[in-house]
């Protein structure tokens, strides 16, 4: 048995220290797509907003003029077409999946438009959903996509480690509340993505403050943010703090988030902008 160079670009022992490169897990897209940058969400806990900002984002650069996709990687936690009014089923035949189109042109797709009944629950072990996931990268024709959006579940288990492996990301969006406790588990996700070598476009923190319809005061419902402080010390740039919006909230409700009012995420807009 040979010995170990400890070059494992020209060793052929399997030991424990070989390391495998990050590119060695890239899945290539389907052969007829056309994808420019993709952009994950991501947050380190649910109920954050998450899949909130992924549709501001994507209705946002499609006003610009750009075209979007949406991929729903929250498989057991489906909520982007609702957000869209979207609920008919996405088509495809035996080689291909075609994502179902929003009102205004944004293609989407979410294992809810793949089901009988999409109010049937998804019980289903981790490696199994992280195989859709792939599934929707491989399968799925983006035609001529600007920004292909993966709003992802929360965490930092096996689908968030499957997309951050097997899908080339430009870079990730982080979500989060101003709540203490989400602070840390905010910086476990930035410290993932780091881990992964994923650049970090910045942070998003939701439900930051509402704001009095009389007086126009900002009002801190969670307490004092703590954004601010987390992005000073992985020095990455705050993107935008988004208010507790009735009105938001009631057009992602009917499904016509197509139709939000505001200038909030300008900034995060302006931020993806550049990429290109």
């Amino acid at each position: 048995m040979s010995e170990c160079t400890h070059n494992c670009e020209t060793c052929g022992q399997n030991c424990s220290e070989r390391q495998s490169k990050p590119e060695d897990f890239l899945e290539k897209p389907n052969s007829l797509s056309h994808i420019k940058k993709v952009i994950g969400v991501v947050s380190g806990k649910g109920g954050v907003g998450k899949s909130m900002v992924s549709s501001l984002l994507a209705v946002l650069m499609n006003r610009r003029g750009y075209h979007v996709g949406i991929m729903d990687a929250d498989v057991t936690g489906p909520s982007i077409p609702q957000a869209f009014g979207i609920h008919e089923r996405a088509t495809g035949n035996e080689t291909c999946i075609f994502p179902v189109k929003s009102k205004t042109g944004i293609e989407v797709i979410s294992l809810n438009l793949l089901l009988e009944n999409e109010k049937d629950p998804v019980v289903w072990r981790g490696p199994v959903i992280a195989g859709v996931v792939k599934q929707f990268w491989t399968d799925v024709i983006w035609d001529d996509v600007d920004f292909l959006f993966v709003d992802m579940p929360p965490g930092t288990g096996d689908v968030p480690l499957t997309v951050f492996q097997s899908i080339p990301l430009d870079g990730i969006v982080v979500v989060a509340s101003p709540q203490e406790l989400v602070s840390m588990i905010v910086e476990k996700a930035v410290k993932m993505a780091q881990l992964m070598n994923i650049p970090i476009l910045g942070l998003v923190e939701n439900m930051s403050y509402i704001q009095c319809p009389d007086c126009g005061k900002k009002i801190s419902v969670f307490g004092d943010s703590h954004i601010d402080e987390i992005a000073g010390e992985y020095q990455i740039p705050v993107l935008a703090k988004l208010p507790i919006d009735p009105q938001l909230t009631a057009n992602v409700d009917s499904g016509v988030i197509e139709l939000f009012e505001g200038n909030w995420m300008d900034s995060a807009a302006d931020t993806l902008e550049k990429l290109l």
